[in-house]
């Protein structure tokens, strides 16, 4: 009887350890579910929306998609801060925040996480860019064009300088290049799915 007892306990641990570890780690590994209906946004298309974001009409636009409760906007927000430093008298930087908690405000997403670029609540602005995973980056062109909608970088914490997609394509936009050509693991959505559904 203490034998069946002490095996049904660890098995319940060893459940409870490879929920934990799905939760946390194994499920941000998987690509991002493509959700029903999705429409996809070739580069190059005008991005009316983003357009109207700024008077700073000489600079490119990059919209940063964050959700405070995902964890993977949380790794990655160390590596958009220092993209923001970088690169910030050329870029015009946006927060677009996809959250279902309404209570969040500009000055709490810029305290929380220590940045000083403007913070959107538009959803509208992800269906727009075709992005349905968080974090991902949309870059739009001084002309008002998608240029890149991806991923930072293949590391979970965007430690691969190799990787470094967002950056990337920041340096090919500046350096007027063609929009720059990237593998699966740019353009295929990874991190968590949106927590509400962009307004139609």
């Amino acid at each position: 009887m203490r034998k069946t007892f002490a095996i049904f306990i660890l098995a319940c641990i060893a459940s409870g350890i490879c929920v934990v570890f799905w939760q946390t780690e194994y499920k941000y590994s998987l690509p991002t579910p493509v959700p029903k209906g999705y429409r996809e946004i070739k580069t190059g298309t005008f991005i009316d929306k983003v357009s109207l974001l700024t008077t700073k009409k000489s600079k490119p636009v990059f919209l940063h998609f964050f959700n405070p409760d995902c964890p993977c906007s949380r790794f990655n927000i160390t590596h958009f801060q220092k993209l923001v430093k970088e690169y910030g008298s050329q870029i015009n930087f946006n927060v677009v925040v996809m959250n279902k908690n309404k209570s969040y405000t500009q000055k709490d997403i810029q305290d929380m996480f220590s940045i000083n670029v403007p913070v959107l609540f538009d959803t509208t602005l992800a269906n727009a860019c075709g992005v349905y995973s968080t974090p991902q980056a949309a870059l739009v062109n001084k002309d008002g064009r998608l240029y890149y909608r991806g991923n930072y970088n293949k590391a979970r914490y965007c430690t691969d300088k190799n990787s470094n997609y967002a950056q990337m394509a920041i340096d090919s936009l500046l350096n007027n290049k063609i929009s720059p050509s990237f593998d699966q693991f740019a353009l295929r959505s990874y991190g968590c799915e949106l927590p509400v559904k962009p307004n139609q």
